[in-house]
């Protein structure tokens, strides 16, 4: 009960967080889209758009996050913790085709230059820095020092590349008002684009590892195994699994023999508590057996 409460807790402080920051990336992004119109810059513009894939991220992301609340049901027994999951990888799988979109203009004008007007481009993009630098502090790691849920990361993915993006922005158009240089601005634009595709590969790789259930990347699988042999009573672990529900959900499966006059409850307790206390490891199912039963079992680490 007390891992449930924590749980939704950590949700309901994501989700707060999540709808401040749309306030603000909604009002800027409306800013960033008059801008651009007005003064032509395709920076600016490819900005403002990448400010729209944010809050598609961060609408995609809240939705997500209030279906990943729902209760378990008996056809669905983990209830709807991957929910957070999926959102996080289409939003990611969006950002990619976003860039191609980008990269196409940025060419097109890198071929035929266009006039900009830099002064109030360098204005707006200076109120982004601002902006991207509240909505990164609202996404950053928990006060308590523990990893926010993926949904949270997704979004201070997008902020990060978002600011790194606005303060291109403000550069291209100061080499632009200094210099004439027109291709500054669909140069930069390519830069924002290397920023997403950089900022999201890596959310993308995290979904799939934990859709693929493979090993959470914080989690030494043979220190747990040794950890877990060194429970009295304790011979062989065999059929160990680890996976990921959710980023921050862990399970496992093992078998493990113990000898015949192990306590098995005792070292049920034992591994239990030592699951939960140094792996975060709360869903779990341990298979005691007296007589290993390896050699008939599927061939698994």
């Amino acid at each position: 009960m007390r891992a449930d409460y924590d749980r939704n807790d950590a949700v309901a402080s994501d989700r707060r967080r999540l709808q401040v920051v749309l306030v603000a990336t909604s009002l800027y992004c409306v800013t960033e889209f008059v801008g651009g119109y007005f003064t032509n810059s395709l920076a600016l513009t490819s900005d403002a758009l990448h400010l729209l894939t944010d809050i598609a991220a961060l609408a995609l992301s809240l939705l997500t996050l209030w279906i990943s609340t729902r209760p378990a049901t008996p056809a669905k027994t983990f209830g709807y913790l991957r929910a957070e999951i999926l959102g996080a990888f289409l939003n990611g799988i969006f950002l990619w085709v976003l860039v191609i979109f980008i990269w196409i203009e940025a060419v097109r004008r890198l071929r035929t230059p266009e006039h900009i007007d830099a002064i109030p481009v360098m204005a707006i993009a200076a109120g982004g820095l601002a902006v991207n630098l509240f909505s990164a502090w609202m996404t950053q790691q928990r006060e308590d020092g523990l990893m926010r849920g993926m949904a949270v990361r997704a979004v201070f993915l997008h902020v990060l590349s978002d600011l790194l993006g606005s303060a291109g922005v403000v550069v291209a158009a100061a080499i632009i008002h200094f210099t004439g240089w027109w291709q500054a601005d669909p140069l930069v634009s390519i830069g924002i684009g290397c920023l997403v595709l950089y900022g999201s590969w890596g959310l993308v790789r995290e979904g799939v590892d934990i859709l693929m259930e493979s090993v959470p990347a914080a989690i030494d699988l043979d220190q747990l195994r040794n950890d877990m042999l060194a429970v009295e009573g304790t011979e062989e672990v065999h059929d160990l699994h680890v996976w990921c529900l959710t980023s921050r959900e862990f399970a496992l499966s093992a078998h493990a023999v113990v000898t015949a006059e192990a306590d098995h409850d005792r070292v049920l307790s034992d591994m239990h508590r030592l699951l939960e206390h140094k792996f975060n490891i709360r869903h779990m199912t341990v298979q005691l057996e007296c007589d290993s039963r390896r050699g008939h079992e599927p061939e698994h680490f």
